[in-house]
């Protein structure tokens, strides 16, 4: 399945159920893991776990191969894993605390040659 497909299906099911603050990455250039990363916010405990669920859900629908589900048991912050894809939902305090879009987005850092 293409990437911008599952992008597209990720976004919606997370706009599906309200999550504010979507953010989708490239992170090709980063990392040999995967190719995107999305994060979102939510609201509560709750939210995150139905956010994460129907995330899951329908990318299962659109064909996508679910590699595994982290963090539903306290629902601050669960990860969906999709292969090429990982889907964050956070809380706002956990999303400022670990400033994951400052991590993954900035550009990297070459260390300098010895003098």
């Amino acid at each position: 399945m293409r990437l911008n497909k599952l992008q597209q299906t990720a976004v919606t099911a997370l706009e599906d159920i309200k999550a504010r603050d979507i953010k989708v990455l490239d992170v090709r250039k980063l990392t040999s893991f995967y190719d995107s990363l999305i994060i979102a916010s939510a609201e509560s405990n709750r939210q995150v776990k139905a956010l994460a669920h129907h995330v899951r859900d329908k990318l299962k629908e659109a064909g996508a191969d679910i590699v595994g589900v982290e963090g539903e048991e306290t629902g601050e912050w669960v990860l969906v894993d999709a292969g090429d894809l990982v889907v964050h939902v956070m809380q706002p305090a956990v999303r400022a605390y670990y400033n994951l879009e400052e991590l993954w987005d900035a550009p990297p850092v070459r260390a300098r040659a010895a003098a």
